[in-house]
C-alpha cells in the first residue's frame, strides 16, 4: 500500500511493522529502532546478512529526549548539516538493540532532509532503524515506485514523498576517535562541506565482507545486467562489439553505437549526476541489454561518491561477461 497518510504510517511503525520512508538520498526501510523484533523483519525483507549495520534516523525531538552521547566534534558538524546526507558514527547507547548495529560498538545516526519523513519522526515516540529499501546489494530506490518494484509486499506501507532530490546516500563519518574523525562512506555530502568543520579529516574505505558501517561491502549497489566501469567507452563497445550494450555517461554524450545511451549531465553537473545515477542504473537494467558501460565521472566533490558506487556495482569476474 502507498500513500501520504503520516497517521497510517505512524500505525504501521507502532505495530512493530516496516514503511518505507522517503529522504532526500534514497527511500529507507523503516522500523522501530528499539524493536528487536521490528528490525529483524527489515533484514528479513532485504535479504541482508545480519553483520551488515543499519543506521538510525532522528528527529529534533527525539535528539533532545533520547541520550544519544554525541561527541563535541560532531556536534558541531550535525549543527550545520543536519538535516541533511549525513551520518555520524558515534558510540552506541544502551537503549539502542545490538542487532541495529550487527552487534559493534559503534551506531549510525542521521536527520534526514524530508519534510515527510521528518514529520513522521517527530510523532514517533522511537527512531527508526532505515536502510535503503531495496533487496541486499541491488540498485538504491529512489521513488517510490521503486520500492514497490522491489519490495512489494514485503513492505507494509510506502510512505510516498516524491522522488529523493539527492540521490545518493549519505556520507558516514566516523567518531570512534572524536579528534581523528574519519570518513567510511563518500555520500551525498561532499568531503569539502566536511572539511571546513574536520580538519583531521581521514578517508578509511573499506570494502570486505564485515563492514563497520553500511555500504562498505567490495560489491554493492548492483544491477543484475552485467556492469563495466570504465574511462573509457570505446575500448569497451570494442571488446563487447557483439553485445546488446547499454552507455551511462556524462556530458556531451556521444551517440554511441549501443543500444541505449543515457547521460547522466549533459550540462556536467555532478548534482545532477548523483540525483540520476539510481535510476538510469535501473532503467538500463532489462531484459534486452547483455551489458551496461558506465563511464567514470570527475573524481571530485560528488564524483567521487558517484564513482565509488559504479566501481562497487561493477561486474568482478570477468568469465560473466566472457560467457554473456
Amino acid at each position: 500500500m502507498t500513500g501520504t497518510d503520516l497517521d497510517e504510517a505512524r500505525r504501521f511503525l507502532e505495530a512493530g511493522k516496516l514503511v518505507a520512508i522517503p529522504t532526500e538520498t534514497v527511500y529507507g526501510l523503516a522500523a522501530n529502532a528499539l524493536d528487536e523484533k521490528a528490525v529483524l523483519r527489515i533484514f528479513q525483507a532485504k535479504n541482508r546478512p545480519h553483520f551488515d549495520p543499519l543506521i538510525v534516523h532522528v528527529s529534533n525531538r527525539q535528539l533532545d529526549e533520547f541520550d544519544f552521547h554525541i561527541p563535541v566534534e560532531a556536534r558541531e558538524l550535525a549543527a550545520h548539516h543536519w538535516p541533511g546526507p549525513l551520518t555520524l558514527l558515534i558510540q552506541k547507547p544502551d537503549f539502542i538493540p545490538d542487532i541495529v548495529c550487527s552487534g559493534l560498538n559503534m551506531v549510525g545516526l542521521r536527520m534526514p532532509d524530508h519534510p515527510l519523513t521528518l514529520a513522521l519522526l517527530e510523532q514517533l515516540p522511537f527512531p527508526l532503524a532505515a536502510p535503503s529499501a531495496n533487496p541486499f546489494k541491488y540498485v538504491s530506490p529512489t521513488t517510490a515506485s521503486h520500492v514497490e518494484d522491489q519490495l512489494g509486499s514485503r513492505v507494509d506501507y510506502i510512505l510516498d514523498g516524491g522522488p529523493s532530490t539527492v540521490g545518493l546516500e549519505s556520507t558516514i563519518v566516523s567518531f570512534e576517535d572524536p579528534d581523528n574523525p574519519k570518513v567510511l562512506r563518500l555520500g551525498g555530502l561532499p568531503l569539502d562541506a566536511i572539511r571546513e568543520f574536520a580538519a583531521n579529516l581521514e578517508l578509511d574505505l573499506q570494502s570486505g565482507s564485515n563492514p563497520s558501517a553500511p555500504g562498505q561491502m567490495e560489491q554493492h549497489y548492483a544491477t543484475r545486467t552485467p556492469l563495466v566501469f570504465t574511462d573509457d567507452i570505446e575500448s569497451a563497445l570494442d571488446e563487447y562489439a557483439d553485445k546488446r550494450i547499454a552507455v551511462i555517461g556524462f556530458q556531451e554524450l556521444e551517440n554511441y553505437p549501443a543500444a541505449l545511451n543515457m547521460d547522466l549531465s549533459p550540462r556536467g553537473d555532478l548534482r545532477e549526476a548523483a540525483k540520476n545515477l539510481f535510476r538510469m542504473l535501473r532503467e538500463a537494467d532489462r531484459p534486452d541489454i547483455d551489458l551496461i558501460v558506465a563511464v567514470r565521472v570527475p573524481n571530485h566533490g560528488l564524483g567521487m561518491a558517484i564513482n565509488d558506487r559504479l566501481s562497487r556495482a561493477r561486474t568482478h569476474v570477468s568469465n560473466d561477461l566472457q560467457d554473456l
